[in-house]
């Protein structure tokens, strides 16, 4: 993957970290890490919540509808979301809702935005296994990615992550 250059840390720029927010029980462990971080670095926060594309249903706009219901419900995460990182480091994250395929949004915005320098993502730590973001990104995605991914142990402990954060 070839891209924009990385301008994070240039005069004009701040540096993002970058959560993909989601209703995933470890998903607070992206956030609270990015949030700790990001406060001792100077460096800002955005919450990205990816929306699959609606299926094709052309009856009475019931596929606008629906996806009108998942841009809302994705709205409300990103709200809890944003609160969380107010507590932990009183930052103003950004907030960004995209609709599309979640890993191919994600490698789109960083694209986009030259500004993103980390991707914070939290592993799962149920029996089956860390998730799909966290195995993409450990697999051959990781060699071509555009940006470091940090993964945050998802049974990791708030006083744990201020250790390491």
């Amino acid at each position: 993957m070839t891209g924009k250059r990385r301008r994070s840390y240039e005069a004009g720029h701040r540096a993002k970290f970058l959560v993909v927010v989601d209703d995933t029980p470890e998903c607070d462990r992206a956030i609270y890490f990015a949030a700790r971080r990001a406060a001792r670095t100077g460096v800002s926060v955005t919450l990205l919540s990816v929306v699959p594309p609606g299926e094709y249903q052309h009856w009475l706009g019931v596929g606008e509808l629906m996806q009108a219901e998942a841009v809302e419900e994705a709205n409300e995460f990103l709200d809890a979301a944003s609160a969380r990182v107010r507590d932990i480091a009183g930052l103003e994250p950004e907030r960004v809702v995209l609709v599309g395929n979640k890993s191919e949004e994600i490698v789109r915005h960083i694209e986009e935005d030259e500004d993103i320098a980390l991707l914070v993502l939290a592993a799962g730590t149920g029996s089956e296994g860390p998730g799909p973001l966290v195995s993409m990104m450990a697999g051959k995605a990781a060699a071509s990615f555009p940006i470091p991914v940090a993964i945050v142990p998802g049974h990791l402990t708030d006083e744990e992550i201020d250790a390491l954060a």
